[in-house]
Formats: structure tokens, C-alpha cells, sequence
């Protein structure tokens, strides 16, 4: 039973036209555009800051009796921006993109900068649900075009 079930079970190489084998169970799936995977990994940060903002706003619920964090509030969006940066830059990094931790960097700083300067007194609404992500992912965009202009501006 033993041997000779794991070479049933065990894939089988197959040819490829170069001579290589590779395992049956691996496909080659076609390339990503970048785009694409920029616009997606700033949802993603989105979809983050959404959801560290409202754990913060539970947290100072159960905590303080209020939503209001009060001296913890500026920590807590400190903290929601780094852990945006951090993720996207590492997911930006795992997808082989040029410049992950600018990327990332200046595509949260763009969508806070918008959400500070024009979005603040609406924040709470429901409809931040669709804005903010789409909003990520457009400033992430921004972002991309930016370092590549910058890259080319140094060489």
C-alpha cells in the first residue's frame, strides 16, 4: 500500500515543447496589468483604513462609553495609516510592481490628504463604504504615474 499508491498519486511531469518538464498540477496563467494591480491592492488599502477606523470607533465605544477617542485618537489613525502603507507595500512588493513602498506610501498620503481636505464632515456616511476604496485606488494610480515620472526625472 504504501509505495506504490504515492506513485499513483503523484503528478506526472509534463513535456512542454522546450524539452522542460514541468508538474501537471502547475498552469501558467497570463500576466496582470499593472494598472489592474495597482487599482486592486488600493481597494484592498481601502477596504483597511475602513476597517481599522471603525474597529477604532467600537474600541473607544466599549472602552470610553463614547465614539470619541479622544487623546487615542491621533495614535489610532497614525497606527491606520502605517498598517494601510505597510500592506499595500508589501502586497505591491509580492506582485513584483516598481517602487512598492513609494507606491504605497504616497497613495495613502493622496487619499488622506483628500479625505482631510474635502471629505472630513461627511466621513461617517454610509456611501464612504464605495468612495474611499475607489478613491484609494485612484490615488494609487496617481501614485504609480508619479514614481515613474520621478524615475525618469533622476536617470
Amino acid at each position: 500500500m504504501g509505495e506504490a499508491d504515492d506513485e499513483v498519486t503523484r503528478p506526472l511531469p509534463e513535456e512542454t515543447g522546450d524539452g522542460d518538464q514541468k508538474p501537471a498540477w502547475r498552469f501558467d496563467v497570463p500576466p496582470v496589468p499593472p494598472l489592474l494591480i495597482l487599482a486592486v491592492v488600493g481597494v484592498l488599502a481601502g477596504f483597511v483604513t475602513i476597517g481599522m477606523v471603525w474597529l477604532s470607533e467600537r474600541g473607544c465605544e466599549r472602552f470610553r462609553d463614547t465614539s470619541n477617542c479622544g487623546a487615542w485618537g491621533f495614535p489610532l489613525l497614525v497606527l491606520t495609516v502605517v498598517v494601510a502603507i505597510v500592506l499595500g507595500a508589501t502586497a505591491l512588493s509580492r506582485l513584483a510592481m516598481p517602487h512598492p513602498r513609494l507606491v504605497a506610501f504616497l497613495g495613502v498620503g493622496f487619499m488622506l490628504l483628500v479625505v482631510l481636505g474635502f471629505l472630513a464632515d461627511d466621513l461617517f456616511s454610509t456611501w464612504t463604504l464605495l468612495v474611499l476604496p475607489v478613491l484609494t485606488a485612484t490615488t494609487f494610480l496617481l501614485a504609480h504615474l508619479l514614481a515613474g515620472l520621478l524615475e525618469r526625472a533622476d536617470a
